[in-house]
């Protein structure tokens, strides 16, 4: 049976090609997109200055998010824990001609020397797919320096009372918000893919236990004019339910 992490590693190798393909546009080869509901880093500013400012991207997928920074001046690192993403990070360093260095790496075990970061960022990545996300907290306070800030964004806890349906049907709460069970898809007895639920509490605790300092919690709302579906996020649940929690934490 595959660990959460050996499970996710294989999924999105398998899955890194239609994933790009679906997704790639909206999100930009040159992007700071930090959730479906399509929050720009841009415009949100939620890192603060950037330039000069050395950065670590946690779970880059494609390094989309990490080429925005570098294009702003910033000294970026990332990782993911997908060798396939890594090669389309490649393939749009090559076509975009701007590099990133990328590593392939698990969150929950940071190859990085201590404070060796300003800021750390994550979008959607590694947290929501870990066993141990205490682990990956107190990771990313190692690598960071003093004052150091880290941002992060997961699918918002109060998703996993509903379906993740786009339609009317994920209006309506079909288990208990309490239910902390993960999502695990199997192959028979093999385990393929594994995502997990905390609540909003959990994540507070967890941030404070890690030493980080939380500073503050957004839940974009869905913008008018958007009108793309992302999996189970859509307009019609945006008008109803928030679909992100972004935290922001620092190093204190």
């Amino acid at each position: 049976m595959r660990s959460s992490s050996a499970a996710n590693r294989h999924w999105w190798d398998g899955n890194a090609d239609d994933y790009q393909a679906e997704h790639g546009a909206f999100l930009g080869d040159v992007s700071f997109v930090w959730c479906p509901e399509g929050l720009d880093e841009a415009a949100a500013g939620l890192l603060g200055e950037v330039s000069g400012r050395s950065v670590l991207e946690i779970g880059c997928g494609a390094a989309q998010c990490a080429r925005w920074l570098v294009s702003r001046g910033a000294r970026v690192a990332a990782f993911d824990i997908s060798h396939r993403q890594l090669l389309h990070a490649r393939r749009i360093d090559e076509e975009t001609g701007l590099s990133v260095p990328a590593a392939q790496a698990d969150a929950e075990s940071l190859p990085f020397a201590d404070a060796a970061f300003d800021l750390a960022c994550s979008a959607f990545g590694a947290l929501p797919f870990v066993a141990d996300p205490l682990a990956v907290l107190r990771e990313v306070r190692r690598v960071l320096g003093t004052g150091g800030r880290f941002v992060f964004s997961v699918s918002h806890p109060i998703r996993w009372a509903f379906p993740d349906d786009p339609s009317e049907r994920g209006l309506t709460s079909d288990r208990s918000y309490f239910d902390r069970s993960p999502y695990v898809e199997r192959d028979g007895a093999e385990i393929t893919y594994v995502e997990h639920h905390r609540t909003m509490g959990d994540w507070v605790s967890l941030i404070v236990a890690s030493g980080l300092r939380l500073d503050g919690l957004l839940e974009p709302e869905w913008p008018e004019g958007h009108d793309e579906v992302w999996g189970g996020w859509s307009p019609l649940r945006g008008r109803h339910l928030p679909g992100t929690a972004i935290f922001t934490c620092s190093k204190v």
